[in-house]
């Protein structure tokens, strides 16, 4: 390995992370070299202004399957543009900037709101985020932490037997 190159993170292609802004202490994200921005799961999507400020309130499911467990999140507005998905599909989508905590690492990264209900994953963690913090490794799997089963208080499923 060349040790002029700065000191990147390894993460898998599947990881825990925070974003503390918006007060989700854990949601698990796909790790996507193919997508530009990043995008999290939201619902609800209410537009409004406080003190001159545009601002948008959404709500969101942290954990794929679960819908039993739903935060309500504020941001300010930072754009709102137009962005084609995977399919080729266009849509105007709010974009707002939050920190993002992943294992030891702190970025600030812009983030559209779209439904992503029928996804597997509540959150694609797109290129521009990635760059210049992180190397993605396909073979590594969600190595980061936290798990969200002690931090939204779920109990393990007991086994039948």
């Amino acid at each position: 390995m060349n040790n002029l190159l700065p000191s990147k993170m390894t993460i898998g292609w599947r990881e825990w992370m925070a974003l503390p802004d918006l007060g989700i202490p854990a949601v698990k994200a796909k790790i996507d070299t193919g997508a530009r921005t990043s995008s999290l799961h939201a619902f609800t999507i209410e537009p409004f202004k406080e003190n001159g400020k545009k601002r948008v309130r959404f709500r969101i499911h942290p954990l794929q399957r679960r819908t039993d467990i739903e935060l309500i999140c504020v941001a300010d507005v930072f754009d709102h543009r137009m962005v084609s998905d995977s399919g080729g599909h266009s849509e105007m989508r709010y974009v707002i900037k939050s920190k993002l905590v992943v294992g030891s690492t702190e970025i600030e990264a812009e983030i559209t709101l779209t439904d992503r209900d029928t996804m597997r994953f509540r959150m694609l963690l797109g290129r521009t985020a990635l760059a210049d913090k992180f190397l993605v490794d396909t073979s590594l799997s969600c190595i980061t932490g936290p798990r969200p089963k002690k931090i939204y208080g779920l109990k393990k499923k007991r086994r039948k037997m």
